[in-house]
């Protein structure tokens, strides 16, 4: 088995959600359209939504140098184009409009790398880098194949308490979330909690989750974590048999939230 293959099936392991195998598959089967003799090796790019994004590709630059990208999701949709000392974006896909460059200062020297900023969701897929250049009259090229991962980090987590109820929430998150909740001192029986997922018009996460503490005169703290392959953060709540003896009788006692590193909450009776 040579290198490439073996590379392949690394991706393959590292990334076995189901998108990430059909746009393996993409790209093999681009590759058997496009050249025969062409392996493709798919190095990983991560890029974070709203920010800017480098996709590196460099070539031998001899002078009249031709640059296309392409982003393949499904369809393949041209994504930035450079020829004659110029871009030219006559064709390029609406979806990239006003939001990607080349390094033009340093073309010369090889670098056709793409910038592309205000990152979306959709951005997400197989990127293709085609490069050609003149010299003695010989024409050569070179493809270089990206295969893009987009995030949007668990930033903060909201934990809050209304009665013996405790919330968990967080979001713009991508990709697809999980929470789970834990207690110290461990529960000797299920936490029995409500959790929704949301898609927003962004096609980012927004995760929601609560629970009913047990009725008895014991101090807990509860742990809510919110995870996904990127990242993860997790957030606590404090409560005492002491106080939650307030949060039953008094409607009027004052919550009082210190942050820290997570939120830590306590309940006060009013005086």
């Amino acid at each position: 088995m040579d290198k490439c293959a073996l590379n392949v099936m690394y991706i393959c392991l590292q990334n076995i959600d189901l998108i990430y195998v059909l746009l393996l598959l993409f790209a093999i089967d681009w590759a058997n359209r496009t050249d025969t003799n062409m392996c493709f090796c798919l190095p990983e790019v991560s890029c974070v939504f709203l920010r800017r994004c480098v996709l590196p590709c460099s070539f031998q630059s001899h002078g009249d140098d031709v640059i296309h990208w392409f982003h393949r999701s499904g369809a393949e949709l041209r994504v930035h184009s450079y020829y004659d000392n110029q871009d030219q974006l006559g064709h390029q896909d609406q979806n990239f409009r006003g939001r990607t460059s080349l390094f033009q200062d340093q073309i010369s020297r090889g670098n056709a790398s793409l910038l592309l900023t205000g990152v979306k969701v959709q951005d997400e897929g197989i990127y293709k880098c085609y490069t050609s250049t003149v010299h003695q009259n010989r024409e050569t090229f070179s493809i270089l194949n990206y295969f893009s991962v987009f995030s949007a980090p668990v930033s903060t987590i909201r934990i809050y308490q209304d009665g013996n109820r405790i919330t968990c929430s967080s979001e713009g998150i991508y990709p697809p979330p999980e929470l789970t909740w834990s207690t110290e001192p461990p529960s000797n029986t299920t936490l029995q909690n409500r959790t929704t997922v949301h898609q927003t018009e962004e096609k980012l996460y927004d995760i929601s989750s609560s629970l009913t503490g047990p009725d008895n005169e014991t101090d807990w703290i509860y742990s809510c974590t919110i995870r996904t392959r990127r990242n993860q953060r997790r957030a606590t709540a404090s409560r005492t048999w002491r106080t939650s003896r307030f949060w039953r009788t008094s409607r009027t006692s004052r919550l009082k939230f210190n942050l820290l590193v997570c939120f830590s909450l306590t309940v006060s009776p009013k005086i």
